[in-house]
């Protein structure tokens, strides 16, 4: 079960716009206990226990060379160097939904001639990451995670899962405008359609021609927050390697499978940065709660990035984040592809006086 909860400011309370909410969502006819026993149940070529499992195994999607026919636009996109291939998609699903529907009935939202709307997206996704195409329009990316960042324009944006983008549109005189969100390294896509009154609907296909590409760090970089956090050292850094692997089908953190780990302790008022990589070749992202942390590095570059509580690690890559511990309590940090979760990548951190 899922639904937003929209959290608005007073500014946002007396800005003139329409503003329209959406879940984007991966489905499958299977129960989740049955998709969770064919992942875990795989084993690896020939027996073996190798960490790294780069074999198309049946029944699962790796679209390892999803995007690899223009690898230096990748590389320019990603910001940095990437590995030569990726695996993608852990499950096949069955549909992709925006706000409970296909592109076969999509959600028609009315909206006014020149009308400015703000997008509030949400990838409720369980494993599956998108690109938002907006089409003809151009938006303005305007938060991210519930947190204002500088502004930045665009047309297509990347979205990783458990990830939020609030994205301000100015409608031209009338039309239909379809929000796409393509799955990566696939051809499905989901989506719904602004339209102004009269505006004829034309039948959107919901397979494309081409696969899209990993989502990527393009976006990531060029965040930087509205509102940084202090500037000030760190208390305490902790490494965190984001471990695991394919096949067998076992997802962790410093190699420690949830709920076995070492917990790190944290007290009230400290500045936390915690240095996360991955070796594996998936990416990863990470989600924090209680918190909102800041992006201050990613793949070795130092910047002062958006505030935001979930992370994109891309495969082979890294980030560095930063909080202040100002929440009491006990809160989970782990992957936010849920079955990599269920199966060990999990963390959690305990402030001094729950220990």
């Amino acid at each position: 079960m899922a639904a937003p909860l929209v959290v608005r400011s007073t500014e946002e309370e007396k800005a003139d716009l329409h503003e329209v909410t959406v879940l984007l969502h991966d489905f499958s006819f299977r129960e989740p206990e049955e998709i969770l026993h064919s992942l875990t149940s795989r084993q690896p070529a020939g027996g073996s226990g190798a960490a790294h499992n780069m074999s198309n195994m049946e029944g699962m999607d790796h679209s390892s060379m999803a995007g690899m026919k223009d690898p230096e636009s990748r590389r320019e996109r990603a910001g940095s160097e990437m590995p030569m291939a990726v695996d993608l998609n852990d499950v096949e699903y069955d549909a992709f939904l925006a706000n409970d529907r296909t592109l076969q009935d999509p959600w028609v939202v009315k909206v006014e001639n020149r009308g400015r709307v703000q997008l509030r997206l949400i990838n409720g996704a369980t494993s599956s990451a998108f690109w938002i195409d907006l089409g003809e329009l151009t938006g303005m990316l305007v938060a991210v995670d519930g947190n204002p960042v500088v502004p930045v324009t665009g047309r297509q944006f990347p979205m990783t899962m458990a990830q939020r983008l609030d994205i301000v549109l100015e409608l031209p005189s009338g039309g239909a405008f379809p929000i796409l969100a393509q799955v990566e390294g696939k051809r499905q896509r989901t989506g719904f359609v602004l339209a102004t009154p009269h505006a004829r609907i034309a039948k959107i296909a919901d397979l494309t021609a081409t696969e899209a590409p990993p989502v990527d760090l393009s976006l990531e970089m060029k965040l930087r927050a509205a509102t940084p956090i202090v500037d000030r050292p760190a208390d305490i850094v902790l490494a965190m390697r984001l471990t695991g692997s394919m096949a067998p089908y076992v997802w962790s953190i410093n190699e420690q499978v949830w709920p076995k780990v070492d917990r790190p302790l944290i007290r009230q008022g400290q500045r936390v940065v915690i240095d996360i990589t991955n070796p594996t070749m998936m990416a990863h992202p990470m989600h924090l709660h209680g918190h909102h942390f800041q992006v201050t590095a990613l793949n070795g570059k130092g910047f002062a990035g958006a505030v935001r509580d979930t992370i994109l690690v891309p495969a082979m890559g890294s980030a560095r984040i930063a909080f202040d511990a100002n929440n009491p309590g006990r809160w989970p940090f782990h992957c936010h592809n849920l079955y990599h979760m269920l199966t060990g990548m999990m963390t959690e951190f305990m402030y001094d006086i729950f220990a």
